[in-house]
């Protein structure tokens, strides 16, 4: 098993030491544009396999696509943060020519491999790597859901002071501050969140979860990188081991939920051919209004990409 790690970055060096750690993958490939950067932290992490007891071969390269050949996964992180003075259509434009480009590379030496994208913004930014793949959907999804779900389930698990584990939840829609926590469908050990939790304490949680990433951001000065890179590696685990796990991914949709052509965030079961199923839940009312108004939302940014005909 080999996967490629594209941005060693922060969450991408992050993603690259989880799936290391992991012990899944026989060879991690992290590729970046920066002179000597990839190749740093990828020895500085596998100077942590005899710590960490495992085998994973780590290989840092720069700017050479053809060390990710025959990857059977590949991890796009590649991207620029939002600066200030920058709209949000420059934003989209300058990350999707980068996501673009190493669309083309990883397509060109790896034309099996399934994607993972973690870019931002990240449901145009997989839509962008689909169109420039050509590969069947099932092959190219976006990591938001998982990390989202996590923020969610940590605010929980703090809020009742317990562990993480006990906690099950699905969050829905695009990445940003129109995605839709469901608590009708979080369990504490089975148990319905909203028996243990009082409703205005459940909605505190809820808004704090939409807005987690600002958070970060304001404490920090920038945005998040060690949730981020072990969501996009939790994928990775459960394509690459066929585990078939349930998570929240962003992916192709075709009339699902009722709708069409837009990359969102569902339940899918990840397998090893990719999103081998998308799992309908029966939303009420107020939860389809919700899905519905981020899908708008995610279809107008989706447009913003359509107008720069980047793809004939």
């Amino acid at each position: 098993m080999k996967i490629s790690v594209i941005g060693a970055g922060n969450v991408g060096a992050t993603c690259a030491d989880v799936v290391a750690r992991g012990g899944y993958a026989n060879e991690v490939v992290l590729l970046d544009i920066k002179e000597g950067i990839s190749e740093g932290k990828a020895l500085d992490i596998w100077q942590t396999a005899p710590i960490g007891y495992y085998s994973t071969r780590l290989t840092g390269v720069t700017n050479d696509y053809a060390a990710t050949a025959g990857s059977n996964i590949t991890i796009i992180t590649s991207g620029v943060p939002r600066k200030p003075g920058m709209s949000r259509d420059d934003l989209i434009g300058t990350n999707a020519g980068i996501v673009k480009s190493v669309t083309e590379n990883v397509v060109k030496y790896s034309p099996d491999t399934i994607i993972i994208v973690v870019s931002n913004p990240l449901d145009v930014m997989t839509y962008c790597a689909y169109l420039t793949s050509g590969f069947n959907p099932q092959k190219v999804m976006g990591m938001a859901g998982i990390l989202d779900t996590a923020r969610y389930r940590a605010f929980l698990a703090t809020e009742l002071n317990i562990s993480p584990k006990e906690i099950q939840a699905v969050l829905m829609g695009g990445h940003g501050d129109t995605m839709v926590p469901l608590p009708r469908y979080t369990t504490v050990a089975g148990i319905p969140v909203t028996e243990l939790v009082p409703a205005d304490r459940l909605n505190a949680i809820v808004d704090r979860t939409t807005n987690g990433g600002a958070e970060l951001v304001k404490l920090m000065g920038t945005s998040a990188w060690y949730a981020p890179g072990a969501a996009a590696a939790q994928m990775a685990e459960s394509i690459a081991k066929n585990e078939r796990r349930v998570f929240p991914c962003c992916v192709w949709l075709q009339g699902e939920y009722g709708l069409q052509d837009i990359f969102l965030g569902v339940p899918v079961i990840l397998g090893q051919n990719g999103v081998e199923k998308i799992i309908e839940l029966d939303l009420n009312a107020d939860e389809k209004g919700l899905l519905t108004k981020s899908a708008e939302a995610v279809k107008t940014v989706m447009g913003v990409l359509d107008g720069m005909k980047l793809f004939g």
